[in-house]
């Protein structure tokens, strides 16, 4: 079996030196995992050079996997990855299935654990540390926790967390409320490395980075591979013209479409990932795929960015 032979401070470090990619979940006609079309993607976008691969994570519908497919796409990607990048697994739900689900990708040889948001219920901050804190002691992977739907977490609830487990070593924020986020950067400084989450966080990401968010999740990677390291290496060196450009051209009319429909955060990007030939299949329910309709608006966008 593959393993990652990253420790949490080795993967704290190596977060924030690139752009961090979600890869979709390639399923075939009937909806089932498609393996190998998964591999092929992970080959395709692996020379690109990210930082740190997340897999089975929201872009990669980790809500709408069985555990033995949880599993199947956590192996992949790890014996894919050759030990050479970072492969980040989901965890989620109730706090002892976030904890199965933390356990099992560490027993696959997974580097670090993306704890997802609680399912369905409301929370209490301290409901938060006691879920956090007991999914970080269950392994001794690094955890970030994902700040976003019922698990917005407090910077006091950071900081209590943080003390008590060394191995948190990361909060990404799918939020986008300000006054929380530098709340949690001012409060936490450099015990945690913080990452952008919100959906196309291409969008937020130069007003991340003024605020000590170095990298971020890139969705479009899956499809723009070549548009989105360009779009973060100007972000990165101050080029706003390039920023301001692809802004324009491409991701404020791609949020038009993306914005429709609830979960089309996904959606679209399976629907970008056919555009270039790189089809992932169908998105599970409950979430939809594009209309023929969206998905024709959707090409002339992709198409006019070049060869990737």
């Amino acid at each position: 079996m593959s393993t990652q032979q990253f420790s949490p401070e080795d993967l704290k470090a190596a977060l924030p030196t690139g752009l961090l990619s979600f890869p979709v979940t390639d399923f075939d006609a009937a909806g089932d995992f498609d393996e190998k079309g998964y591999r092929a993607r992970l080959e395709w976008l692996a020379p690109y050079g990210t930082a740190t691969l997340f897999a089975a994570g929201g872009t990669g519908e980790f809500f709408s996997l069985t555990p033995r497919e949880y599993s199947d796409v956590v192996r992949t990607a790890i014996a894919g990855s050759g030990g050479q990048v970072p492969i980040v697994a989901g965890a989620g739900y109730g706090t002892r299935t976030a904890i199965e689900y933390a356990k099992e990708a560490e027993r696959l040889g997974a580097a670090g654990i993306l704890l997802m948001p609680p399912y369905l219920t409301e929370t209490s901050q301290a409901g938060l540390r006691a879920h956090i804190a007991a999914v970080c002691k269950a392994t001794s992977l690094g955890v970030i926790v994902y700040n976003r739907a019922n698990c917005k977490v407090s910077a006091a609830t950071l900081q209590a967390v943080a003390d008590e487990c060394p191995n948190l070593i990361g909060f990404k924020d799918g939020v986008g409320d300000i006054e929380a986020m530098v709340s949690v950067y001012n409060g936490l400084g450099d015990r945690l490395t913080y990452l952008g989450g919100l959906p196309t966080a291409e969008v937020y990401a130069a007003a991340y980075l003024a605020m000590g968010v170095p990298t971020y999740s890139s969705a479009v990677f899956n499809f723009i591979p070549r548009t989105a390291m360009e779009f973060y290496k100007a972000v990165t060196t101050g080029d706003t013209a390039t920023v301001d450009r692809l802004l324009r051209d491409f991701f404020f009319p791609y949020l038009k479409i993306r914005n429709r429909q609830p979960g089309y955060a996904v959606s679209i990007v399976k629907a970008g990932a056919s555009i270039v030939g790189r089809g992932a299949g169908p998105v599970r329910a409950p979430i939809s795929d594009l209309t023929d309709a969206e998905l024709e608006q959707l090409r002339p966008l992709v198409e006019a960015l070049g060869p990737q």
